[in-house]
């Protein structure tokens, strides 16, 4: 299949589920089930974002720095450490897993 005709599939197909997405009537969206899953989605995305992008390179699973950076925010996070400081955590860590192991 062509790139470009693969691209303006993409472009149609986003279009439409934007279209979609203001045909659903206001009543819909105003129920307590719907807001409350609306609320929770941009946490589920983001947590299946990070765990795509720390476990794994292409298209297998991998267990490497990323993961010990990770984890070493986590544990801040549980601290209840600044964000700043959740963030370095994770960069030091995983730079330091990256020259251990060479």
């Amino acid at each position: 299949m062509n790139v470009w005709i693969a691209i303006g599939i993409t472009v149609v197909g986003c279009y439409a589920l934007k279209l979609v997405g203001l045909l659903v009537p206001a009543g819909a969206l105003e129920r307590p089930l719907v807001q409350r899953l609306a609320a929770l989605l941009p946490v589920a995305l983001l947590a299946a974002l990070t765990a795509q992008q720390t476990f794994s390179t292409g298209h297998e699973l991998v267990l490497d720095a990323r993961a010990a950076g990770l984890a070493a925010a986590g544990a801040a996070l549980l601290l209840r450490a600044p964000f700043l400081v959740v963030v370095g955590a994770a960069v030091v860590v995983t730079a330091g897993v990256r020259a251990l192991a060479g």
